[in-house]
């Protein structure tokens, strides 16, 4: 899937058709290390140390074939920035696409 690298859109701050800038970011937001529920988080409180089975937070079996990352393709988000007011609109609408490339 090719995107030019401009396109003319409508830009709703300058409410009418103007030239606007496509970028391609990548989709959701990346997980903390500090999350509720992180392994990081629950070894800087103390847990899954000293004697004995580690339970949740010891070694971790091998991953078995089906539990692998299936999809083989990401999805990607659209952001478009004006020319004129320089006001980005982000395009939330992710395509699946097998090699996203600009022209």
């Amino acid at each position: 899937m090719k995107i030019p690298k401009k396109t003319n859109r409508y830009c709703p701050y300058c409410n009418k058709k103007t030239e606007q800038k496509v970028k391609i970011i990548s989709t959701g937001g990346k997980r903390g290390t500090l999350t509720r529920g992180s392994i990081s988080r629950a070894k800087s409180r103390g847990l899954g140390r000293g004697i004995g089975n580690k339970g949740r937070w010891g070694s971790k079996p091998a991953v078995s074939k089906f539990k692998r990352k299936t999809k083989t393709t990401k999805k990607t988000n659209i952001m478009y920035t004006c020319t004129e007011c320089k006001k980005s609109k982000y395009h939330k609408k992710g395509q699946r696409a097998g090699k996203v490339k600009q022209k």
